[in-house]
């Protein structure tokens, strides 16, 4: 599966025709972006198949090999063939908007040459019949799908395991985990293994990794993308989105898959919400005039809070600078342990959805979740109960107390919607996580915020906020993200501030631990 050599892709990049070392920057895989790609392409400085392969060699001398990020559940075999396609076609690059953009998204979207497994054992070689739509339209732009990312199992956790793809390691601290679920979407991307990727988020789980490993992370609006052939969690706080290392590959993924789908009902209410051009946001003095709530409930008071609210001073003081107002929210209401334990509602929902999901796979090894637990072929330390939990429930979407739990969301959401109108908010700031990730071998990520945007639906991004204090095991210091919460439909908004942001901080270090290859990297 990682058979690749450093010679093949060293040897691609650079075309025989090109022009003349000195009339051009050579182009280097590390930290590309779109923009950087389709200039190479457009130039004659690489082939599709050789940018390609330039990933491939780093899976191979990063993820199975060397520091062993784990982050990567199977490559696709057929990406080089499909790079192979579109250097047949150079046309394509001016009218496909992702053209040759090797992702990865995350192993719970349906893929029709990969199997979906969730990153679970008792789902091994589940082969779904076609693409999940948010995938079939990454395709249509133009993009390749490199790889299927590992994840915490059945995106039900914060650390990254599975039972089929082992612990991912953070490239930032090797001893650390990466942020969860869509930690191997976050690591692959962060340790430049893939240009992008595509997560799925619950409570935390695309702008966990983010924030774990100096990535862009973006929730969308629930709604504003499809989640037909997600392998669910709840239909009430799912919602997928990109996860990048710079805003404006972000907006580029977000225009691709942004809008309704037939296949997908709760998709309607994105009619005429997508702009014609996210990227259009995308202005360093976006920041200008904006008012940003500073929610002090998300925020922690205890020693090993102090990093965290370190760097998030930093932020806002650059937040300043760039032209925003900040504004203080005391508001209790906030407190995100709370809202986890008293409104979350995925084990109410979990069993009915994933059976359903699972009846929809023609060679699903399990066909329900009862038979997953009986098969024992999954990780027991960190979903037995959770598991066990929403099987016995008999119903759960008709239980008193869920219906209490629907009833205390809709009303956080108008708890939500009444800070950010009374106090004349163009969105909310917080740290997703009041502390740095934990060790690998702890099986929970605590006090994360991400609860705010799962239960009311609403649009949050996560940008690099800066680092913590540099350790041994950590050179840079370990990663910390702060979180932008706007109202429905403000991505563009949301998007605008990031990239503002972004490009007053320049924040963004690719970890130390997975540097660019050199031939003697692949012996």
């Amino acid at each position: 599966m990682f058979k690749h050599t450093i010679e093949l892709s060293t040897a691609a990049l650079i075309l025989a025709h090109a022009l003349p070392a000195r009339a051009q920057t050579p182009f280097t895989v590390e930290e590309a972006t779109i923009a950087d790609l389709h200039d190479a392409l457009a130039a004659g400085q690489i082939t599709c198949r050789g940018f390609v392969q330039a990933y491939l060699d780093r899976i191979a001398a990063y993820d199975q090999a060397g520091p062993k990020l784990a982050a990567i559940r199977e490559v696709n075999q057929k990406a080089l063939t499909q790079a192979d396609e579109f250097d047949k076609n150079r046309g394509r690059l001016a009218s496909e908007p992702l053209a040759c953009v090797p992702l990865v998204p995350k192993d719970n979207y349906n893929t029709a040459e990969l199997p979906t497994t969730g990153g679970s054992a008792s789902l091994a070689g589940a082969q779904p019949a076609k693409d999940a739509s948010a995938v079939a339209k990454l395709r249509k732009a133009g993009a390749i799908i490199l790889a299927k990312a590992n994840m915490q199992e059945f995106a039900l956790g914060g650390v990254s395991v599975s039972s089929l793809g082992g612990q991912v390691r953070n490239p930032y601290d090797l001893t650390r985990t990466p942020g969860g679920s869509s930690g191997g979407t976050g690591v692959a991307v962060a340790a430049n293994l893939a240009l992008a990727g595509m997560g799925s988020d619950t409570v935390n789980s695309i702008r966990s990794p983010a924030s774990a490993n100096n990535l862009v992370g973006l929730r969308a609006t629930q709604g504003l993308i499809s989640l037909n052939g997600i392998m669910p969690v709840s239909k009430t706080q799912d919602a997928i989105g990109p996860i990048t290392r710079t805003v404006a590959d972000a907006a580029a993924l977000l225009q691709a898959v942004a809008g309704p789908d037939l296949n997908d009902p709760l998709t309607s209410p994105s009619a005429g919400k997508v702009p014609e051009s996210y990227s259009a946001f995308l202005k360093p003095e976006a920041l200008k005039g904006a008012r940003l709530g500073v929610v002090k409930a998300l925020f922690g008071t205890k020693p090993e809070h102090a990093e965290v609210n370190r760097v998030m001073q930093q932020a806002m003081d650059a937040l300043e600078k760039a032209g925003a107002t900040l504004v203080t929210i005391e508001d209790p209401e906030f407190e995100a342990d709370k809202l986890n334990a008293e409104d979350d509602v995925q084990t109410y929902e979990f069993k009915a959805l994933f059976n359903q999901y699972l009846a929809a796979i023609p060679n699903a090894p399990q066909k329900d979740l009862a038979g997953i637990i009986g098969s024992g072929q999954f990780h027991k330390a960190a979903l037995e109960k959770f598991l066990t939990g929403a099987e016995a429930r008999q119903d759960g979407m008709a239980d008193p107390e869920y219906k209490a739990r629907l009833e205390r969301i809709a009303a956080f959401k108008v708890r939500v919607a009444s800070v950010l109108d009374s106090e004349h908010l163009d969105a909310l700031i917080y740290p997703l996580q009041k502390r740095l990730v934990v060790p690998i071998g702890e099986l929970n990520q605590a006090d994360r915020n991400g609860i705010v945007a799962g239960l009311t639906g609403y649009p949050a991004i996560d940008v690099p906020a800066g680092f913590s204090a540099p350790s041994e095991t950590a050179p840079l210091g370990v990663p910390i993200g702060m979180d932008l919460l706007g109202r429905p439909w403000s991505e563009g908004k949301l998007l605008g501030f990031a990239y503002a942001f972004e490009q007053a901080t320049k924040v963004r270090q690719p970890p130390a631990s997975t540097p660019p290859l050199t031939a003697s990297s692949s012996r």
